[in-house]
């Protein structure tokens, strides 16, 4: 199949681009749409405002140009817009929002993903805004939150309904992201996170819902509604780590779907059932695997690392060997690609 993978996938442009570099392009907007729902409310305010001939005296006068503000994920680009007060009483736009400063911490950089992605499986991204950008979100008014809230939910529940009869993706990464933050009564939940790249090489969010335990049932409810949509297929090869239900709910949704199965996991598992004092002897044997440069090589270091440490610790070879087919699958496809297709990093 890699000759035919190979004429057939074209270069995917953004296929390394990861979940925060998502979110990084996810927080320009949602902080462009804040800055402009403040504007929006300064013009409603001087509205009945008007010049000796009649006119609105506040208008739109264009953006600044843009730069880089600092926040939780990083320099976002944005634009503040401008207006003009043609009665010259001085009247400017000045964003409570902007310009932020924010300081990166553990707790913001582990926050950020999941009140993110909680904000698109709800349609409110007030929380994921305040940690955005720091105390600076409590500068907004109440109106201009309402506003958002509106809007947000507007787009949430388009997004969630959107058509999907003409969508194609050439890979999936599948994962459940689990969080220290918790609300009451949330035991047990997660989000469903799939993140896909189309055969243009654009990476996208596909879906993500809420969970329970990342089980089959949870699972399969999501494809199905994807498929009910109108997805006709699902991707050529689907990545993740083999703890989840979601195996065998895509056998049941989209049975022609590849499997690969995350090195990453793979490799934690098969570590942990070894004695500290043999792992870093046993992680260089698995990497030799997956770092093969053919699927020939790789099969054969897979061989050397079964018979080399079967006989004193055969549950550690049997986590791998049972999964063989699934952790090789990537070698099928362009070589290009192996880096980027053999884990779930684009979510981790």
């Amino acid at each position: 199949m890699k000759q035919n993978s190979e004429k057939t996938l074209p270069g995917l442009a953004e296929i390394g681009l990861g979940l925060e570099d998502l979110i990084r392009r996810g927080a320009r907007v949602v902080i462009q749409q804040a800055v402009e729902a403040e504007l929006a409310q300064l013009l409603e305010q001087y509205e009945n405002v008007k010049t000796l001939v009649g006119q609105r005296a506040v208008v739109r006068n264009g953006y600044l140009p843009e730069r880089e503000v600092l926040t939780a994920v990083g320099p976002v680009p944005v634009q503040v817009p401008k207006v003009r007060d043609r009665s010259g009483s001085g009247v400017k736009f000045n964003s409570a929002l902007l310009p932020p400063y924010v300081r990166r911490s553990a707790r913001i950089s582990a926050a950020l993903p999941w009140l993110y992605l909680k904000g698109i499986s709800t349609g409110d991204m007030s929380e994921a805004l305040k940690v955005l950008v720091g105390e600076d979100a409590k500068g907004l008014s109440p109106n201009v939150v309402s506003r958002l809230k509106v809007q947000w939910a507007a787009e949430h529940a388009s997004w969630n309904k959107r058509d999907l009869s003409t969508a194609r993706y050439v890979y999936w990464w599948v994962d459940g992201i689990h969080t220290g933050l918790r609300a009451e009564g949330s035991e047990g939940q997660c989000l469903l996170v799939i993140i896909g790249v189309t055969p243009e090489g654009r990476k996208e969010r596909v879906a993500i819902d809420d969970g329970l335990r990342e089980s089959k049932e949870s699972w399969q409810a999501l494809l199905l509604d994807l498929k009910a949509r109108g997805l006709q297929h699902g991707p050529l090869l689907a990545v993740g780590d083999g703890a989840m239900g979601f195996w065998a709910a895509l056998e049941e949704v989209f049975p022609a779907t590849r499997t690969q199965r995350c090195w990453f996991h793979k490799m934690g598992n098969v570590l942990n059932a070894l004695p500290k004092s043999q792992q870093a002897r046993a992680k260089a044997d698995l990497q030799a695997i997956w770092m093969a440069a053919t699927r020939e090589e790789a099969l054969s270091a897979f061989t050397w690392f079964v018979d080399s440490w079967c006989a004193k610790y055969p549950k550690a070879v049997e986590k791998i060997e049972k999964d063989r087919d699934s952790l090789l699958a990537f070698y099928d496809f362009p070589a290009e690609h192996w880096a980027h297709i053999r884990t779930t990093n684009p979510i981790e």
